[in-house]
């Protein structure tokens, strides 16, 4: 009976005991003896077994002719064969209980119908064996804490290397994308980084991102992840784990393609991924406490600065430079950025003015002007008064170090302070002048007492500001439990007044109205709401009443309501013939108003998120609106809405009255609650909603239904 290993196909795949390495061969440059030649390089100690019909033996190792003849149970299997060839090696290895397999080879879900067949099958035969798939269309992984790197790539870990990545917290990365995953390698080593595994997921067929996600989390070392990923296949389980990252302390970086229509289809024809809305991915991964990077560049930064500074960066950023230019730039930068810079001045910064000679203005950004190269205790002195500082919570310093002269005298005392004091504060170092003659040996000594040194300061500041918006954000939960309504069997477009008739119990104010279904009943409806009323015409076939001129509006008496219902049919007659009508919403008029819209939405991925924001006519075309997770507080919501960019609207602009956004932000929470509680709803459209000094009116709704 054969042994069952006990460990997952993830520890398996990583930290392998035997590996198998199928088209093995002696050729330089071949996928075969790259991976052999990384193994040997960094002395790996399991079995390797090598498969090549063709020979016998390569370099003095034995060859296996085929699959069949590998012992049961290797641990991992790197196919460095043609993409025809894969699909049998993969049900071969499975009968030979392979725990893991590496396909390197592309031409699969990215390359055509034929080719997803075959990564479907794939799919199929490691389902049924319980084996792992990494790939296809993969660089494979790198285990750099046991010197295993399960790649083509050439990789040399010594084990002085190794030996500082175990002993140190370290970043772990996440790619589906093979080549940005050693760009990414590259980046963090050559800033002396330690790493913990880097592992490409490629085309996902057996495996996912999220599986490898899990396995980071639980690693002790591994205090970062650096993620990219085009698309995320599992992406309700991406949530859950990343809040279970944010609660164990975990910094999860992420950089995700896919914004623009371009790239979501590059991403169908790279990875085989079938793009999700980019927006609501990033509203509800922020949710969870993961920081997103805009760039590669960025992604790195970020990384360095969550895995070398003792906290992250929050809010008040203390800038440190030598020029009033400077100054002036970085005030417009942190601006833009939304980068909070707290204001400081003599009166309440004793002990910076203190430490500053008289000609030197206490101020944030702070200029020191050339005074520090006549008197480097300047560098201390400031830094020490800035640490003292409840106020800032991470300094920028923004140093020009021309060459190793000025560096020699500037960065000393700069190390001088940090030795005296190791604050718990982040200090950041940011040369102005990339490409400056900076020592090495003074860089490294940065980076060994927790300062993240980068050649420019406007990567610094955003990267800080990543971060700084990281620890601002609100994970409260709103405490409303779900709602569940009463739907109707059937699904499709809900329409208007059983919109609002299954709405209106659950606190959704509409105006008063009633369906007619003749000019009779209309007119009775009329006379029991109130003048001025509205016409609507109501069918699951027009969700868009207004394009087919099935609203009319502002009738005062009965016989404007009989011309408006004689408009209204000759309208129907005209641009929508044939189309089932329910009847005519009589409605009252309501007053005028700031017209907003709120909106929610059952994402088939990601779940519900609700919109919110300037509405009526221009929505679609001035989209002054935020998107926001269907479970914040009314609190948070009020927040979101002073992010819109007319916002001003809202408080009083020119004398106006201000108005009620504490019944906007309550009617979002309730849109949540319903939405969380109906899965079956997919959108609930209320536009406009008119906001008033006091209260507000939703004038119309719109639902879908599964």
């Amino acid at each position: 009976m054969p042994i069952v290993d006990a460990r997952t196909p993830v520890q398996r795949l990583l930290s392998p005991r035997s590996i198998a390495i199928v088209g093995a061969s002696p050729t330089p440059g071949a996928l075969g003896a790259s991976v052999l030649g990384n193994l040997l390089r960094n002395d790996y100690d399991g079995d390797i077994h090598l498969i090549n019909p063709k020979r016998t033996d390569i370099e003095g190792r034995p060859c296996l002719s085929s699959i069949e003849a590998l012992p049961e149970g290797v641990d991992v299997a790197v196919l460095a064969i043609p993409q025809p060839a894969v699909l049998e090696a993969v049900h071969a290895l499975a009968t030979r209980r392979v725990g893991a397999v590496v396909i390197f080879s592309a031409g699969f879900a990215e390359a055509g119908e034929a080719g997803q067949a075959q990564q479907r099958q794939i799919a199929q035969i490691a389902a049924q064996a319980g084996m792992l798939v990494q790939g296809p269309n993969c660089l494979g992984c790198i285990n750099y804490l046991q010197r295993i790197p399960l790649t083509f790539i050439e990789v040399a870990i010594s084990e002085a290397q190794a030996a500082r990545n175990r002993a140190q917290p370290a970043i772990g990365i996440l790619s589906q994308s093979g080549a940005m995953m050693t760009v990414l390698n590259t980046t963090l080593a050559s800033r002396d980084l330690p790493l913990s595994y880097a592992i490409s997921t490629g085309n996902e067929a057996a495996s996912h991102l999220e599986d490898h996600l899990e396995f980071l989390i639980d690693q002790a070392g591994t205090p970062v992840i650096a993620m990219i990923a085009e698309q995320f296949r599992q992406p309700r389980r991406l949530l859950g784990l990343a809040a279970r990252a944010r609660a164990a302390g975990k910094r999860l970086v992420l950089l995700h393609p896919g914004k623009s229509s371009a790239a979501r289809a590059s991403a169908a024809t790279h990875t085989g991924a079938m793009a999700g809305d980019h927006a609501v991915m990033r509203t509800l991964v922020e949710r969870t406490g993961v920081v997103l990077a805009e760039t590669l560049e960025e992604l790195g930064d970020i990384a360095e600065i969550a895995l070398r500074c003792p906290r992250l960066p929050a809010a008040g950023t203390a800038i440190v430079g030598e020029s009033g230019a400077f100054k002036a730039l970085c005030l417009d930068l942190c601006e833009e950025l939304g980068l909070a810079l707290p204001a400081i001045d003599d009166a309440d910064s004793p002990a910076l003015r203190a430490a500053l000679p008289p000609f030197v203005a206490v101020s944030n950004p702070l200029d020191l002007t050339a005074q520090g190269l006549v008197d480097p205790d300047l560098y201390t002195r400031t830094l020490l008064a800035l640490f003292d500082d409840a106020r800032f919570s991470s300094i920028l310093l923004g140093l020009i170090q021309t060459d190793p002269v000025t560096c020699a005298i500037k960065l000393p005392p700069v190390l001088r302070a940090m030795r005296e004091r190791r604050p718990d504060t982040p200090v950041i170092f940011a040369g102005l002048d990339e490409g400056a003659q900076v020592p090495t040996e003074s860089i490294a000594e940065l980076r060994a007492l927790g300062i993240p040194y980068f050649p420019s300061t406007e990567r610094a500041l955003r990267a800080i500001q990543r971060l700084a918006a990281l620890a601002e954000r609100d994970f409260a939960q709103d405490p409303t439990a779900p709602v569940e309504l009463s739907l109707p069997v059937d699904g499709g477009v809900i329409p208007e007044y059983q919109a609002k008739a299954l709405l209106a119990p659950h606190g959704v104010p509409f105006a008063r109205g009633e369906l007619a279904t003749t000019l009779e009943q209309a007119q009775a409806v009329a006379e029991r709401i109130g003048w001025p009323v509205a016409l609507k015409v109501q069918s699951p076939q027009l969700s868009h009443k207004s394009d087919v001129g099935g609203v009319i509006l502002g009738l005062d008496d009965a016989q404007a309501l009989a011309q408006g219902w004689a408009r209204l049919q000759a309208n129907l007659a005209t641009h929508a013939p044939g189309v089932a009508v329910d009847g005519v919403l009589v409605e009252a008029m309501g007053a005028r108003g700031l017209e907003m819209i709120v909106g929610a939405r059952q994402d088939p991925q990601w779940g519900p998120v609700i919109l919110v924001g300037f509405g009526g006519v221009t929505a679609e075309v001035l989209h002054d609106v935020r998107l926001l997770p269907a479970d914040l507080t009314a609190e948070a919501v009020q927040r979101e809405l002073d992010l819109l960019k007319a916002a001003a609207l809202l408080h009083g602009h020119r004398g106006a009255p201000a108005l009620d956004t504490a019944a906007l932000a309550a009617l979002v929470v309730k849109l949540g609650a319903l939405l969380r509680g109906s899965p079956r709803v997919t959108e609930i459209d209320l536009n406009p909603v008119v906001l008033y000094p006091q209260g507000l009116v939703a004038l119309d709704a719109l639902m879908l239904i599964d």
